[in-house]
């Protein structure tokens, strides 16, 4: 098992899983999107699957947390949507070279920025629920950033039920994305290993947000996630474009 990856790395993905699911405990998103650019930086094997299998762990155990306040009314509609979108990205997946594939996912990191920072005010209905599902499944089956596309269109909950609904899609789409993964051929064994090996991280970041989740500054939190986020895609982008110049 401990084959698949060396020890540094593995030591640097924890920290980056970590940082990554403190964030979503915090937030209500995060995790693959804080992880999954650095991670590809680091091990590209890490994404998208690993992210996914951890992105849904941490959903269950926000879900968990948040039941109380989970109103799931229409969310059956965007995972309806994940369906296309997550065959349409696991078929890019299946055909771009690496680093095409590594400006992809700085991409969509990029737009997930920039979509967070400006708030749009969108009517919550069947035909948006499903259009976000589609786009959350495009940018889950390359990247496993689903989130994005749906907390824009959440945003008018409060604090818990934003948590508790996007935790709710997160679980069901993350088992959506990983079925497609497996149809397409792109989910080996090997990505359950190393999504066993980095779950310590998960619950060590829900655990540390369980004690910070009432004191910190969600505005900050988020603006410093989103900050860490375009440097992470910048540095990603520069190495793929270094990648794909000639030699």
């Amino acid at each position: 098992m401990f084959s698949l990856i060396d020890p540094q790395t593995l030591a640097i993905a924890s920290v980056i899983v970590f940082l990554g699911a403190l964030t979503q405990s915090l937030i209500g998103f995060g995790l693959a999107v804080v992880a999954s650019p650095l991670l590809y930086i680091v091990d590209p094997q890490l994404v998208p699957a690993p992210v996914i299998v951890m992105g849904f762990s941490i959903a269950l155990l926000t879900l968990l947390r948040e039941r109380g306040h989970l109103e799931f009314n229409g969310l059956q509609y965007a995972l309806l949507g994940r369906v296309p979108g997550g065959f349409i990205g696991a078929s890019l997946l299946l055909f771009a070279p690496q680093p095409v594939l590594g400006l992809a996912i700085a991409a969509i990191v990029t737009v997930a920025v920039v979509l967070s920072l400006y708030k749009f005010s969108l009517p919550v209905n069947k035909t948006t629920l499903f259009g976000a599902g589609v786009i959350s499944g495009i940018f889950g089956n390359i990247a496993a950033i689903g989130g994005p596309p749906m907390a824009i269109l959440l945003a008018g909950k409060d604090a818990s039920q934003f948590r508790a609904a996007l935790s709710a899609f997160f679980i069901f789409s993350s088992a959506i994305a990983l079925t497609i993964l497996g149809i397409t051929g792109l989910l080996e064994i090997k990505h359950f290993w190393l999504s066993l090996m980095l779950l310590p991280s998960v619950l060590l970041g829900y655990l540390v947000a369980g004690k910070l989740v009432g004191s910190v500054d969600k505005h900050k939190t988020k603006m410093a996630t989103l900050a860490l986020c375009a440097i992470s895609a910048l540095v990603l982008t520069v190495k793929s474009v270094i990648e794909l110049l000639p030699q």
